[in-house]
């Protein structure tokens, strides 16, 4: 099993601090896409510290887009279930709990009076919202969420159940994996309107499991696909470092007419915040984006 939560994130912040990663640039884009305690899949989230982290850093604003997940997963006997999930499992299931979206908000409110200089986006990562539409829609509509993103973390087995997407690659070929996540983003993208970013289309990669590097190339129609049908949701495309993006991906993401990004560290721990923004920062150039004219907004194309 493998999902988001605060140990990965410290590894990728420890590697990157030895490099110097942290001495940000005012120039670098906003984080659109943060988690805190109050997303189920962290132990290690912590709302002020990582606003006083984005102001040490110097980062024009972030977005908290807490975990809002509705789908149960079924898990195999192969996988790791991390310590701080285990109150979550029942017998061979999973079930995330809800967002405490009082919670969350007063705890956000507090934040914004703490740190005024920061811009603090409200926000939320809905789950396969294509499936569970009048849960995400009563959701917004109570939260007045700022910032939504729309994932994909889940599969479906053979048999009709649920489980996360790196499951999957027991029992299939790791670019059929790929390829099936690739026909979910679409199908989400078509099924639910109301989000404004697609998060990691790269999620699968996290746990690839080949013998050689994961080549796009062999899933061009693919990708190009999910991407056509993004651009022409006037949907944004999430560069989310938590996984250094394909270039190539990028390009296509371009030539299909994509109009916008949204930069990412997916963090679920303060010092993870922004991680390998630089690296990410260029890469969006040399794709062709550029930043809005508000540091808070998303990047456009040149």
């Amino acid at each position: 099993m493998r999902h988001d939560h605060g140990v990965t994130d410290g590894r990728a912040a420890t590697d990157v601090s030895g490099t110097g990663e942290t001495d940000l640039s005012d120039a670098l884009p906003g984080d659109n896409h943060v988690h805190s305690q109050w997303s189920w899949d962290t132990d290690v989230g912590d709302m002020e510290r990582t606003c006083a982290r984005a102001v040490e850093l110097g980062l024009p604003s972030i977005a908290v887009t807490e975990h809002a997940d509705f789908s149960t997963w079924t898990l195999g006997p192969d996988d790791q279930v991390p310590d701080n999930f285990l109150p979550l499992v029942v017998g061979t299931t999973l079930t995330p709990p809800p967002l405490d979206l009082d919670g969350y908000l007063e705890c956000l409110d507090r934040c914004r009076r703490l740190f005024p200089t920061l811009r603090i986006l409200s926000g939320v990562e809905m789950s396969e919202p294509h499936w569970y539409a009048d849960q995400f829609d009563d959701l917004i509509a109570r939260g007045g969420l700022q910032r939504r993103l729309a994932s994909v973390h889940t599969a479906h087995n053979a048999d009709g159940t649920l489980t996360e997407v790196s499951a999957r690659y027991a029992v299939l070929e790791p670019y059929d994996v790929v390829r099936a996540y690739l026909g979910e983003v679409v199908a989400l993208v078509e099924g639910y309107a109301d989000f404004q970013v697609l998060a990691h289309i790269d999620y699968p990669l996290r746990s690839w499991p080949g013998s050689a590097p994961f080549d796009p190339g062999q899933l061009e129609d693919d990708y190009r696909h999910a991407l056509r049908t993004l651009a022409r949701a006037d949907k944004a495309l999430e560069l989310n470092t938590r996984l250094p993006l394909h270039p190539q991906i990028l390009r296509w993401w371009r030539q299909e007419g994509g109009q916008s990004l949204s930069f990412a560290s997916d963090a679920h721990q303060p010092d993870a915040l922004a991680h390998g923004f630089r690296e990410a920062r260029r890469a969006a150039l040399a794709a062709g984006f550029r930043p809005g004219s508000d540091p808070v907004e998303l990047w456009v194309r040149d």
